[in-house]
């Protein structure tokens, strides 16, 4: 299963994701997603992937607090 490996390839990362392999490689490509190379191949750690969800979680909703927030004081 992908997602007890802690060095996943872009197949099991994306699988793990939930994203196409094609969106994965353009995250890396645009230094969206924590990436590394082993030889010419892009690899991923479990461990880093599951910090840049609870990141990006965080993220969207301090967004939409904020969102929600200025919505409330503009009624």
């Amino acid at each position: 299963m992908a997602d007890s490996r802690e060095v996943m390839n872009i197949r099991q990362a994306s699988q793990y994701l939930g994203v196409s392999p094609d969106t994965l490689y353009k995250y890396v490509n645009e230094q969206k997603i924590p990436a590394f190379k082993l030889g010419n191949r892009w690899r991923f750690k479990k461990t880093k992937l599951d910090q840049w969800m609870e990141e990006k979680s965080s993220e969207s909703e301090a967004k939409s607090r904020k969102a929600k927030a200025a919505g409330q004081a503009a009624t």
